[in-house]
């Protein structure tokens, strides 16, 4: 198991308004939340002060992931990948772009985004649960899950943890995490789904005791 930053060229390039975030008048910090965690609509194209803001393809924005990923994994054609959180998918699709002929397979518990996600890969995308994947044991050479598995209560990431570990040959997962009291503050602030509030050496006992032997990143909200 090893830390591998694939993350930080996606998550450092938005700004954020930490207190805006959590004093808006129209849409307080709880109110956000609780329509947030419907992953519907609002989650993803709603008001900006709720999440997203509109979660549009943009291209190259997530190709340089895939290609940093494709590239350390040693990703062929051929192989099968699986993205435990794909939401509307963009990454799957940037995989097929930078490694044509790799099988690209999907999940996510939003059936919003599924409708909504990029047509050329929607029929790879099925509707479920990190907690039960429904694949055979080491079925794929890769599985990765990006910002997902912190939105998940303990009981429930114990279940996703061992699952990732299954069905992936290789694995790869990034959550949010915090150093400080300053970063735990501004995650608090800024984060509308998450419930696993933990620092890297937290994140380290879950893996080791729910088996978890991929690699991992955290992203920080500083």
């Amino acid at each position: 198991m090893a830390y591998i930053d694939f993350m930080s060229v996606v998550h450092k390039s938005t700004k954020r308004d930490y207190l805006a975030r959590v004093n808006d008048p129209d849409f307080p910090k709880a109110k956000a939340a609780e329509l947030a965690k419907k992953w519907a609509y609002d989650y993803w194209d709603g008001d900006r002060r709720i999440n997203y803001g509109g979660y549009r393809y943009m291209e190259g924005r997530w190709e340089k992931v895939a290609k940093a990923m494709a590239d350390h994994y040693g990703l062929k054609a051929g192989d099968k990948v699986l993205d435990v959180g794909c939401g509307k998918g963009y990454l799957m699709f940037d995989f097929t772009k930078v490694v044509p002929g790799i099988e690209v397979y999907g999940l996510d518990i939003s059936e919003y985004a599924i409708n909504d996600a990029k047509e050329e890969i929607k029929d790879r995308i099925i509707h479920g649960n990190a907690t039960s994947l429904p694949y055979e044991d080491g079925e794929f050479d890769l599985v990765y899950s990006l910002n997902t598995l912190h939105n998940l209560h303990c009981f429930d990431l114990d279940k996703a943890l061992r699952e990732m570990n299954r069905v992936g040959k290789e694995k790869y997962l990034c959550v949010e995490s915090y150093r400080n009291e300053k970063e735990k503050v501004n995650l608090l602030y800024w984060q509308v789904t998450c419930e696993a509030f933990n620092t890297p050496e937290e994140w380290d006992w879950w893996f080791k005791n729910c088996g978890y032997t991929g690699d991992h990143s955290f992203i920080y909200f500083e």
